[in-house]
């Protein structure tokens, strides 16, 4: 009779080790990673993307916008013009989704710091259909006092620049992105509005494992209910970029064509006059380095 009693328990507990090792299975079936690759890179031309670097990862990215094309093949389409604008700048990523940053540029001097948080992330499975970010910086103008006048304090320098982003991967060659964004400089020339509302839009396009077209927009909003005059003057006018990019796990190349010569949002959205023409659109590249630590 104890011979058929143990019998019986060993059947139990077999049974019952074979259902709990199935019931594991099937939560980790449940699990939903995020999607590979949105993006391959943290900017897309002029606007950040949706994609926070992993924990412990520096990033290193080089802008560079050439003079204008105006004088065409003499001065090489505004590689060898004057007026460009560079921009080098680091960031790092202190915990997973959270990155801090900080950029020097040509352009007034700027100096510049940043913070970059992704709430949540698309999933494989679509139980998050899309991405979201939230992205800001607080710049300096660290020209020369004069430039400021009679008046000068330090918080003159100050300009401010904040987003949210939803983005979302359809395919393994498409990513698109929307961002909606509110720019604020503390001193600005008289006829000039103190802040702008604009909205952000980007594309990638994959035609190969590493290389795609990027086209990118960035709309500002003429919004009367925020403005501090009765019209509009020298409004800031959209602009517009269009780009190939090359990409590894490490590296990412970008090369376009743009009609604002700004690096910074914030100089964008409140002061790009440069309309889409010979006269202000102008080659550009993008050299994005990572190292994981």
């Amino acid at each position: 009779m104890k011979k058929y009693l143990y019998i019986l328990v060993l059947a139990l507990l077999s049974s019952t080790l074979m259902f709990a090792q199935e019931e594991t299975e099937t939560v980790e079936k449940k699990v939903d990673k995020p999607v590979r690759a949105p993006w391959e890179s943290g900017v897309l031309v002029n606007h950040q993307t949706s994609v926070t670097q992993h924990k412990n990862t520096l990033e290193m990215i080089i802008n560079h916008r050439f003079g204008a094309m105006e004088n065409g093949i003499s001065d090489v389409f505004g590689i060898m013009a004057p007026g460009a604008n560079i921009r080098i700048g680091f960031n790092y990523t202190i915990i997973d989704n959270l990155s801090v940053g900080f950029g020097t540029s040509s352009q007034k001097k700027y100096q510049d710091f940043q913070l970059k948080y992704t709430l949540f992330e698309q999933t494989r499975e679509n139980t998050m259909p899309v991405s979201l970010t939230l992205y800001g910086n607080a710049a300096i103008d660290a020209r020369h006092e004069s430039v400021f006048g009679k008046d000068y304090a330090f918080k003159d320098r100050m300009s401010y620049f904040s987003e949210a982003i939803v983005g979302r991967k359809f395919s393994d060659w498409l990513s698109v992105q929307a961002s909606a964004n509110f720019t604020h400089y503390n001193a600005v020339d008289s006829l000039v509005d103190h802040d702008k509302i604009g909205i952000g839009l980007g594309a990638r396009i994959k035609f190969s494992p590493q290389s795609s077209l990027t086209l990118e927009a960035g709309i500002p909003l003429d919004i009367k209910s925020i403005s501090e005059h009765d019209h509009f003057y020298n409004a800031p006018v959209t602009h517009f970029s269009i780009g190939y990019e090359v990409s590894t796990s490490t590296h990412a190349f970008q090369i376009f064509v743009t009609n604002g010569i700004g690096i910074l949002p914030q100089e964008l959205y409140l002061h790009n006059q440069g309309k889409w023409s010979m006269e202000n659109v102008r080659f550009g590249f993008n050299i994005t380095r990572l190292w994981n630590f």
